[in-house]
């Protein structure tokens, strides 16, 4: 179920294969609370609401769903209401692969279903960017990158083009969370100027 740890020793990147847990994900109010969760690290149904703009009645019960097929889970309290219910996601990150789905006609429908709709969420944010990013400085706008490059390679190629972005992708994340931890130690957050930055590859086959 999983391609590796972390050093607490948590999932880094849990491999979904089972058809419930697809379709508790494919959601467009769950995709975003999962997103949430992801940027915060630890939240509550309040905050998560306030985020989205939803009913913390609507948030709870989705984020109940999430954590049934062990996409999040409880998390310590962060404050002193006990009242509050804390959640954090049960994995840095989850994979979903094709092959995994292609045994039946329905498994194979709802990895495509699934995979438009993240694309569509995925394009959705970059649009948001398009839209605002005049709001941000000169630094972000000449950092910011949006291209296409074709290359003629074969399927191995293409796994090993893959695990190497992949790669070089955790090696960021890491120290993003290096900085994190530094910063919960007493530094204020964002102090070094950095911000969530999302990074979108797709990498497939087609012919002209």
């Amino acid at each position: 179920m999983t391609d590796a740890t972390d050093a607490t020793g948590r999932e880094r990147n849990r491999r979904i294969t089972d058809l419930g847990t697809l379709k508790a994900l494919a959601h467009p109010l769950r995709m975003q609370l999962y997103r949430g969760l992801t940027v915060a690290r630890v939240a509550t149904a309040s905050h998560l609401a306030d985020q989205v703009g939803e009913a913390v009645s609507l948030v709870s019960y989705h984020l109940r769903k999430l954590a049934e097929h062990g996409l999040i889970e409880e998390a310590e309290p962060q404050s002193a209401d006990g009242r509050e219910r804390w959640w954090r996601l049960a994995s840095d990150g989850v994979s979903i692969r094709d092959e995994d789905f292609r045994d039946a006609p329905e498994k194979a429908a709802a990895h495509t279903a699934a995979s438009r709709l993240f694309a569509e969420d995925r394009m959705d944010m970059y649009r948001r960017w398009l839209d605002e990013r005049t709001q941000w400085g000169p630094e972000w706008n000449r950092s910011a990158e949006s291209s296409e490059t074709i290359l003629r390679l074969t399927a191995d190629e293409l796994a090993e083009l893959n695990a190497e972005m992949l790669a070089l992708l955790r090696r960021y994340d890491e120290r993003g969370r290096a900085a994190e931890v530094e910063e919960s130690a007493g530094g204020a957050r964002g102090a070094d100027g950095r911000e969530n930055v999302s990074v979108h590859t797709y990498a497939f086959p087609f012919r002209a």
